[in-house]
């Protein structure tokens, strides 16, 4: 027994079952024992009970160094022999992904990235963007007013950024605006209360409805690839004119029709036009020397177009099978 090397929890039941189990070589020399005469007993039965004692004491000594090969610094029972795992490495939002790879789009070609707070004033969000008080136009969008400061809100669009910037900056400028926005709008799969917008503007002297041709086609191209088909809608917005939406083929149909595409073969992608003098002259910058061009998009939109994903909720519902899918584009 005391030769009997124990190194794992195999030989140390090996022991115990031996040794020290009822059935264990220990225990037949105690039912011997009870055998022997009452003056041989007094001489063996010291003995005995000596043998006996040091197998436990050899048992749990044992018993404690194993145990303690398997519990890691941090108290957790860990199985050191077995093979260890890999580093968990998180994944991008798909969001960030996204924006990340439009801000690098346009940071290339001359656009200065800006930021600005998610509570403004009317004046930003809404009067020095062309929004009479009382006009229809406001109502294109339902608003989350501050309740203590009816003059105050949650941005509807990052355009009020711009008007900041416009305000601070002189010309030439060309910034884009990226950020969250809220509006008072049903939560379905199509829409959100909250969404994260990019909007974008140039103004320098003679800009013209060319330039921002061109810029919305080398984004479409760069970020959706060159067989895109786009087409421009004329439309109304009440900072810019003459507007226009812009529309590609469905990516999640092929253009064969979805509920995405609302059937149609095409979905919206941004609106756009060239900025209102009345805008510029609300910035202090003269319009009879400057003019310039804006758009906005959605990020969800565009995210749900190169990912094929239909269902806006998904993305701030952050559900883990759906986020896993983008580890594989960690980083871009």
């Amino acid at each position: 027994m005391a030769s009997t090397i124990i190194k794992d929890k195999e030989t140390l039941e090996s022991f115990r079952r031996h040794f020290i189990s009822k059935k264990g070589a220990i225990s037949l020399l105690f039912e011997a024992f009870k055998e022997l005469p009452t003056g041989e007993k007094k001489v063996i039965g010291p003995t005995l009970n000596s043998l006996k004692q040091a197998a436990e004491k050899k048992f749990k000594s044992a018993a404690s160094a194993i145990e303690a090969k398997h519990v890691s610094v941090t108290g957790q029972s860990v199985d050191v022999t077995l093979p260890s795992f890999g580093p968990t490495i998180g994944s991008l939002h798909p969001l960030t992904i996204v924006q990340n790879k439009i801000i690098s789009l346009f940071q290339r070609i001359g656009f200065n990235l800006v930021e600005g707070p998610e509570i403004v004033g009317d004046w930003h969000n809404f009067t020095a963007l062309n929004f009479p008080d009382n006009h229809p136009a406001r109502d294109m969008q339902d608003t989350f007013f501050v309740q203590r400061n009816p003059d105050q809100l949650l941005r509807t669009h990052t355009t009020s950024v711009q008007i900041a910037i416009c305000e601070t900056q002189s010309p030439p400028i060309r910034s884009i605006a990226l950020g969250r926005v809220f509006r008072n709008e049903a939560v379905s799969a199509r829409s959100h209360c909250f969404f994260h917008q990019l909007d974008g503007m140039y103004i320098n002297t003679d800009v013209t409805f060319s330039d921002l041709k061109g810029t919305i086609y080398h984004f479409v191209e760069t970020l959706f690839g060159q067989a895109t088909k786009l087409r421009f809608r004329a439309s109304y917005f009440p900072f810019t004119e003459p507007s226009a939406e812009v529309d590609i083929n469905c990516r999640l149909c092929q253009g064969k029709g979805c509920t995405v595409c609302k059937h149609s073969g095409w979905v919206e992608i941004l609106g756009a036009g060239m900025i209102d003098p009345n805008v510029l002259s609300n910035c202090h910058i003269d319009p009879e020397k400057y003019n310039g061009f804006a758009f906005g998009m959605g990020i969800e939109r565009i995210a749900m177009l190169l990912y094929q994903i239909d269902d806006l909720r998904l993305f701030s519902e952050n559900h883990l099978d759906f986020l896993r899918q983008f580890k594989s584009v960690l980083g871009h």
